[in-house]
């Protein structure tokens, strides 16, 4: 195996478990925001809020595996 199969290989294998975390955790994020207002309706306004805030944070650590896959790749 030569070494630009190897980056290929090691930015698929970054990206790809990377990824699954924070679809995973926005997923929860999501079902717990819907049982929560399913429960309390008239908060929701707050809860989706926090959902957002929640998600935001969530989806910074895809984008930083995304970039620290491309490093791999290209340096």
């Amino acid at each position: 195996m030569d070494i630009e199969s190897a980056r290929m290989f090691g930015m698929a294998i970054a990206a790809g478990l990377g990824v699954i975390g924070p679809g995973i955790g926005i997923g929860l994020i999501g079902s717990g925001a819907m049982n929560a207002i399913g429960r309390n309706p008239e908060a929701s306004g707050k809860i989706v809020s926090n959902m957002i805030l929640a998600i935001v944070f969530t989806e910074a650590l895809g984008i930083l595996t995304l970039v620290v896959a491309f490093i791999i790749k290209f340096v």
